[in-house]
């Protein structure tokens, strides 16, 4: 009678619920929240730059290759233009362009990747050969001929030059992803229930490639930005529109380093540095989001040590006089309660 409560409450008791997968994991991830918060500051300085900026970009001024001060925090260039204004205004011509070029990219590598993988037989071969041509030719080279020859170099022709000529690396990932998945066993219940060829890529391929889609949009805001301000470094983009190439032109042209007029291009420099850092590690998040093996963040299970070459292994305790190779449970069970 006394053992008969202690085995009712074993019997009771209630299993351990299975942890909840962790649907914010990407958000918790610290080089996604740093990389979004730097690249959030960016986005609030490229709306509000134009109103934010002390000075006209190119208003010329008396106090000429002046250090930084309460008035000039990045200083002054050789014609008295206050640089910190020129950052400012310069903040949205490189979004402007680095975001609407990885719009254009991806979209174009979304069509012919996955069309040419699900599709395959001659639609494959074709645009495949597509995308192989223009990943061959050299990017920057390209875009530096074609925006050479454009009669308008604003911000919207340099991204729509860089977004036609910068999709077919992505298109070739995405065509790869996409032959992985169109032989799943859910597919080929799609097409055997009657799904149109669209639908299908629609609702049953794009959601499985959206981290796959989302890292190459990042990668392709990267070589947009650093295009963008190449261009504009070189002379070939519009160097009365501002933006941190520009600033880097004009420092360049004017001797910047051999003056010591250290603060005309670091600025410039450290905006660009603290840019590609941001779309890096959300870049980095994405790919730890993906691949559980390049998680680093969560709780661990410190009873189990890790060693190379060894696979973990917890061992059993079996009572005394269990022979072995027998069948016990690796922790014995508590005896009873009287």
């Amino acid at each position: 009678m006394g053992v008969q409560p202690a085995a009712e409450a074993q019997a009771t008791t209630a299993p351990a619920p299975a942890p909840r997968r962790d649907r914010l994991r990407f958000l918790r991830n610290r080089k996604t929240m740093v990389g979004l918060t730097i690249l959030g500051i960016f986005v609030l300085i490229a709306i509000a730059g134009p109103w934010l900026a002390p000075h006209d970009p190119s208003a010329r001024g008396p106090e000429i290759l002046q250090p930084p001060s309460w008035t000039h925090p990045f200083g002054t260039t050789q014609t008295g233009q206050d640089i910190f204004s020129q950052i400012l205004v310069g903040t949205r011509g490189v979004l402007v362009v680095g975001f609407t070029a990885a719009l254009i990219a991806g979209v174009l590598s979304v069509l012919v990747g996955v069309t040419a993988g699900y599709l395959g037989g001659a639609g494959d071969d074709v645009l495949s050969s597509v995308s192989n041509v223009f990943l061959v030719l050299p990017g920057l080279p390209l875009i530096i001929i074609i925006a050479s020859f454009l009669p308008d170099s604003s911000d919207l022709a340099i991204a729509a030059v860089i977004g036609l000529t910068g999709w077919a690396w992505g298109a070739r990932v995405l065509r790869a992803q996409t032959l992985s998945l169109r032989n799943r066993d859910w597919v080929q219940a799609a097409r055997a229930s009657g799904e149109s060829t669209w639908r299908i890529i629609v609702f049953e391929l794009l959601p499985n490639l959206t981290a796959v889609i989302a890292s190459g949009f990042i990668g392709t805001v990267i070589f947009a930005v650093l295009s963008n301000i190449t261009l504009a470094f070189i002379g070939v983009a519009d160097i009365s529109h501002w933006n941190w190439g520009t600033v880097l032109f004009w420092a360049q042209s004017n001797q910047a380093l051999a003056q010591g007029a250290w603060w005309w291009f670091v600025p410039a420099g450290l905006c660009i540095a603290l840019l590609g850092t941001a779309l890096a590690l959300i870049n980095f998040g994405i790919d730890e989001f993906v691949n559980p093996r390049l998680r680093t963040s969560g709780p661990r299970d410190r009873r189990v040590r890790m060693r190379i070459g060894f696979t973990p292994v917890v061992r059993s305790v079996l009572p005394a006089g269990t022979p072995a190779g027998g069948t016990e449970p690796t922790v014995p069970s508590p005896p009873p309660e009287a």
